[in-house]
């Protein structure tokens, strides 16, 4: 038999997993979107944006920077010559992270 502090510990437990599961579909969300917002800035188109997309999901998975994900389109930014701000890419990603939050709630 359980005591009530164990059934709490459990829920809290259980909540912060799902938490945690929400934020990281939330995290996967917006970095495809932002990929795709990328690719159309640097002038992809149809299957080579979508590759472009997923390779910005996987910098966000697999990256072990601080924030992996900036860092790639920061610099596939550069090397094409299109002079962005790191202000306005983080503006967008902050507005792509609300996006992705209601289409994950929804």
């Amino acid at each position: 038999m359980q005591g009530p502090f164990a059934e709490r510990e459990r829920g809290y437990e259980a909540k912060w997993a799902h938490d945690e599961e929400i934020h990281f579909k939330v995290l996967a969300k917006r970095n495809n979107l932002l990929g795709h917002w990328a690719a159309e800035t640097l002038g992809l188109q149809d299957a080579a944006a979508d590759e472009y997309a997923m390779a910005v999901v996987h910098a966000g998975l697999a990256g072990k920077s601080a924030d992996p994900v900036f860092e790639k389109i920061l610099h596939d930014f550069h090397a094409e010559g299109i002079n962005l701000s790191a202000r306005a890419i983080h503006q967008k990603m902050e507005e792509l992270f609300h996006v992705a939050s209601l289409e994950v709630a929804g």
